[in-house]
């Protein structure tokens, strides 16, 4: 069972502003003129629709509010029924009629709704030839069936004879008619096999009909039931339809008429044994049915010796609670007892107690509700002594080897009997130790635990007690159901058990918790266990009972986040009981922090770390709270620790410092989900520990406690360690000391063991130490956590421009910072996850940006910076443009500190004004701005760098809005030859800058695809060897040399229009490019050739993969045509 995140948690307000919002019916206007257009719009389908989802729509709104429509259910019924008695009326018009009262009769529900059809004599005979008239297998109509049934069950309540209403007899009686109909629809399989189980009730009872069908019926019905196999979906649906009919017959029937039948109607259902049925619904009739045999064996009467809360005559509550007399509960008289014992109670009783109680049990959720309910209603005509037994066969489901299931039904059962005073007062001291553990009840299965359904059924046993009995009656056991209901409301992982308990019942300080604690509060796990129990925990009666809870039942648990909310919560109830924390619940959590079982060990761990840190806030002198937290980390360290006054602080430092050090150093031993979690509280820990213990006055490292360079030494050298998270979490650990450990180390910390790490060299310039490793993706995510650590050294060391490079980052050492981190811009690692080394960029700029921004007034490298983010601004991965976006907006207005020296600040103002919103992820918006840089001679070659791999691109919408704002730039300089002239140098550069760089040459190459289909460079190709087309046809040719890359050949064909790869794809290719360009530029060749070489390129099988001798002769005969020089072959090299 997933935990609920508390984020998706629903907004109190809004659920309060409409959950009971509705007051009345206010859509008459719009219903009456719905069911008035019904006869004008029924031949056009979309207004038909569009009416029907209307009036679903406003039905659909009075779902939890049905008793709204009382008043207008009449009217809407009566005129939707018009068009069914109407003989006029088409068929799809009736259809679509019917759909409509099929809709009412969901909302309001069909019993209520079957009472507003007519029944009189008259209705009859057209109701069931217009039944008849219908086909049971169309599914398109089976809401006529469904209304047609449940009106004819209406029918059939009037007071005369059926046989009355055979005026013809040539045809088939009416009674027999409504029989074999009746029959019929008890096998479909879809909603009106449910109405036909109400008709069948109704019908079989009537006076007339009993006495001629209803044995015959309960014979039919008892040989299909044993007959008729459940492995089929037909067999099911009969199934399910007999059983439904006949539990309404024996609930709707009189006692005197069916009594005889019931026994042999229970011995059928013993034989088929329905409770091992496979299938949930038959499992569930069985129990119905079941029920309503034992209410038929049992005399009708309502027991006397319940127990009842004041009076069932309204008149008397009133006229008491008006007097000074308390309203008591009544006893039972003394005579109740004579009568119980002159009861004589059927055998058959006992199996159906049996079978109910088997029911308690099932699997499924609604078979265990039924079951609970027929436990209720039969209880209810028992004796008190075998009520009793009733009582104590219930409780029996909750022994420890029972399932969560008997669990389940045994506090639907008890809720049951309490809700309808059948359980005594008696009984309590029994009943309520049960329903405690139920409110705590979760069994863990695998990586799950069941058991909310049990907790949630055990809020419903509080909330139906909390009604049922005085609260006299309830008093010795108030402070624990209060305690655990609260407990519950406040932390129970399941948001459903959380909102049941939060209105289960009352309790001390009832109104002030539920004010605090209400059905929308306790929606959010985070806020219950954070706030409100810190509020609830301020009534003495529920503070320590819910620091148990968590300390038994919540540092255990198998889900994570619960351990480490219930740590959270222990440290904020810490002060509202810090003794008894410090004296009982830190000694109970130091023995499970050792404990076999990992759960408990972590929990105990983050609640003796929690605690500890509440304790010591509170009072930073209490000794006995010290003495206990050294307890507490000897434990942990695993070491024996002599707890004296002197000595105490240097080993649990010392040993401190090891767990620290060892973490570290064992990273790669972990998952990579895990490690990241570890590693940051290591350093965290760290930097807590340096700046508590580690000076001797404040600014002033401690010598003696760290000795001479000792964590400097120590991290430093284990950034030569072959294990990159090993190095990547010396550098954060050294990025995590304060400015007095660092002090006059900076250059042996960053500047030179910086290189250790990611580069190696000697003179100024920066090499890659190992390729494979710098280029692994593994490595990369690695690195993009090494890149803080320049950010965080420069933030620990502080700045100052004319400062000593060994203590401060000034101009002397910066632009080393700047040279590691520029680097990392140029990390585009790629694995089958796509552009791994993505997150070293982002992380390189995010630094870049800190460093600048620190450094603000002497910046060194604030143009490359500017590019830089240029560039990943213009690239195509939508998330990581939208960070550099961000980072160039923040560099370009900040103000405090103002970043000076920007190129062209007033251009890119212009371009991105600071009252602008821009939203980097959205193409549509982010590439015309960046479109816009390409006339910024500083930022032209950076900006077109990116948006080459975007327009280049695979994904859809980046490559058409970078192409379109490309486009449009171009369109604009297309009569300026010096920014045209210029703009192609940048685009040969970057060509040049990038050739056998398939990252960039191949999108680079089917960009200018596109910029030549659009004649972005007709002014160049005007005039004849214009430097630009000579030098991109050269290095188009340098580009596919000895390559066997086809995309890329396909792509440089595409440019320079060479039909000569070997590959069987690139010459096909090739051959359709030259013949769609001849047919665009016809005069380019001898019009007196054009037809044949058309010709020959159309009908030539360019495509075969053997015979190349005949295709050379084929690109010859091109060649001569074209007057070309014929392709000469080159011999082999040996």
């Amino acid at each position: 069972m997933a935990l609920p995140d508390p984020d998706d948690a629903c907004d109190a307000e809004d659920v309060a502003a409409t959950s009971c919002a509705l007051d009345r019916f206010s859509e008459t206007a719009d219903v009456r003129s719905l069911i008035a257009s019904l006869p004008e719009i029924y031949p056009d389908g979309t207004a038909t629709e569009s009416a029907m989802e209307r009036f679903v729509a406003i039905m659909d709104r009075y779902q939890e509010q049905p008793h709204l429509l009382d008043p207008h259910l009449e009217w809407m019924v009566n005129m939707l029924l018009e068009l069914n008695r109407s003989e006029k009326t088409p068929a799809p018009a009736v259809h679509l009629g019917c759909k409509f009262l099929y809709v009412i009769s969901k909302v309001r529900g069909y019993k209520v709704f079957m009472r507003l059809f007519p029944h009189e004599v008259s209705d009859v005979q057209p109701v069931l030839d217009l039944l008849c008239e219908q086909d049971p297998n169309d599914v398109t109509t089976w809401q006529t069936r469904y209304v047609l049934l449940l009106w004819l069950s209406m029918t059939c309540l009037i007071p005369f004879d059926l046989s009355r209403l055979d005026g013809d007899l040539s045809r088939e009686p009416i009674m027999d008619r409504i029989f074999t109909v009746a029959k019929s629809y008890l096998k479909v399989g879809d909603k009106c096999r449910d109405a036909a189980s109400v008709l069948v009730s109704k019908f079989v009872t009537r006076p007339d009909v009993k006495q001629k069908r209803l044995g015959d019926f309960l014979d039919w019905s008892l040989t299909t039931i044993t007959l008729t196999s459940d492995l089929t979906m037909q067999g099911t649906f009969l199934l399910d339809g007999i059983l439904q009919s006949l539990a309404q017959l024996f609930k709707r029937g009189k006692r005197d008429d069916v009594l005889q039948y019931a026994p042999t109607v229970m011995k059928c259902l013993d034989q088929r044994q329905l409770s091992e049925n496979k299938q949930a619904v038959l499992r569930k009739l069985g129990v119905k049915l079941v029920q309503r045999l034992g209410l038929t064996f049992l005399k009708p009467r309502l027991a006397k010796w319940r127990y009842q809360r004041g009076s069932r005559s309204l008149t008397l509550n009133l006229s008491q609670s008006q007097s000074s007399k308390p309203v008591e509960a009544l006893t039972p008289a003394e005579d109740t007892e004579v009568e119980d014992e002159a009861y004589d109670i059927p055998e058959e009783v006992e199996n159906v107690i049996e079978q109910l109680l088997i029911g308690l049990k099932d699997k499924e959720t609604t078979v265990r509700w039924s079951a609970a309910k027929g436990i209720g209603r039969v209880t209810g005509r028992l004796p008190k002594e075998l009520a009793d037994e009733v009582v104590g066969s219930v409780l029996d489901c909750f022994s420890f080897h029972e399932t969560v299931n008997a669990w389940h039904g045994g506090c639907l059962a008890l809720a049951e009997l309490g809700r309808r005073g059948l359980l005594l007062p008696s009984r309590l001291f029994d009943v309520v130790p049960l329903i405690v553990k139920a409110l705590t009840y979760d069994e863990k299965r695998g990586t799950c635990s069941v058991g909310s359904d049990v907790r949630d059924a055990a809020c419903y046993v509080c909330w139906a007690f909390a009604r049922a009995y005085e609260p006299n009656e309830l008093k010795p056991f108030v402070t624990r159901i209060a305690s655990a209901i609260v407990i519950t409301a406040v932390f129970d992982r399941d948001i459903n058990c959380r909102k049941a308990a939060s209105v289960s019942g009352t309790f001390p300080h009832g109104i002030d918790i539920l004010t605090a604690a209400d059905y929308f509060a306790v929606a959010n796990l985070n806020n219950c266990y954070l706030s409100i129990s810190v509020y609830i925990a301020g009534f003495p009666e529920y503070t320590r009972p819910m620091i148990d809870h968590l300390v038994t039942m919540k540092i255990n648990h198998w889900a994570g986040a619960i351990r480490d909310l219930a740590a959270k919560a222990l440290h904020n109830l810490t002060a509202k009981d810090p003794d008894y924390m410090s004296a009982t619940v830190l000694p109970q959590l130091l023995p499970k922090a050792t404990a076999k079982d990992l759960h408990t060990r972590h929990g105990a761990i983050l609640a003796c770390a929690e605690i500890t840190h509440a304790l010591s806030k509170l009072s930073a002198e209490n000794t006995d709270t010290l003495y206990i937290a050294l307890q507490f980390i000897s434990i942990l360290c695993l070491d024996d620790i002599c707890v004296c006054s002197d000595c105490v602080c240097v080993c649990l430092i010392a040993d401190w410092q090891w767990l620290i050090d060892d973490t570290l150093k064992s990273l790669h031993m972990f998952s990579s989900s895990t490690s990241q979690d570890i590693r940051g509280a290591a350093v965290s820990a760290l930097a807590t520990l340096c700046e508590e213990y580690y000076q001797s006055q404040p600014g002033v490292a401690d010598i003696q406690m760290q000795g001479e360079y000792f964590l400097v030494n120590q991290y430093t050298d284990m950034l030569t360690s072959t294990e990159v998270l090993t190095r990547a979490s010396a550098a954060l650990a050294l990025g995590s000391l304060p400015k007095f450990i660092i002090n006059n180390k900076l250059q042996q910390v960053a500047w030179n063991q910086i290189h250790v790490t990611l580069y190696t060299g000697s003179t100024g310039t920066v090499i890659i130490k190992n390729f494979k490793e710098r280029r692994s993706s593994d490595t990369c995510v690695k690195r993009s956590y090494l890149l803080s650590f320049p950010l965080r050294v420069c933030k620990s060391a502080g700045v100052c421009a004319r400062g000593s490079p060994d203590c401060v980052l000034c101009a002397g050492n910066v632009g080393g910072v700047y040279t590691v981190l520029l680097d990392c811009m140029d990390d585009y690692t790629t694995d089958s996850r796509g552009d791994v080394g993505a997150g070293v960029r982002a992380a390189a700029l995010s630094s870049l940006m800190e460093v600048t921004l620190l450094v603000a007034g002497t910046s060194p490298e604030i143009q490359r910076t500017m590019c830089c983010a240029t560039q990943q601004a213009a690239e195509k991965i939508d998330r990581f443009r939208a960070h550099a976006g961000a980072v160039l907006l923040q560099l370009l207005h900040s103000r405090e500190p103002a970043v000076p020296h920007i190129p062209q600040k007033e251009e890119l103002l212009s371009i991105f004004p600071p009252a602008g919103y821009l939203d980097w992820k959205a193409a549509s918006q982010a590439f015309p701005h960046i479109t816009q840089l390409l006339r910024l001679q500083c930022y032209q070659y950076h900006a077109l760098l990116g948006l080459t791999v975007s327009v280049g691109g695979l994904t859809e919408s980046t490559v058409r809005h970078s192409s379109q704002s490309l486009f449009e730039y171009l369109k604009g300089i297309q009569h300026d030859e010096g920014a045209l002239v210029q703009f192609g140098d940048t685009l040969l550069r970057i060509f040049r800058d990038h050739l056998h760089n398939d990252r960039v040459s191949v999108p680079l190459l089917k960009m200018l695809d596109q910029m030549l289909a659009n004649n972005s460079f007709a002014l160049f190709a005007a005039k004849d060897n214009h430097p630009f087309c000579v030098d991109l046809l050269a290095l188009c040719k340098e580009e596919i040399k000895k390559s066997r890359d086809i995309l890329k050949l396909q792509s440089c064909i595409a440019v320079i229009m060479q039909p000569r790869i070997s590959s069987w794809q690139i010459r096909k290719a090739a051959a359709s490019q030259l013949y769609e360009t001849l047919l665009t530029y016809d005069d380019v060749i001898d019009p007196a050739v054009l037809d044949d070489v058309m010709t020959l390129l159309s009908d030539t099988n360019w495509s075969v993969e053997s015979g190349l001798e005949t295709v050379r002769t084929y690109r010859n005969q091109l060649c001569d045509w074209l007057e070309l020089p014929r392709p000469k072959l080159l011999a082999k090299v040996q």
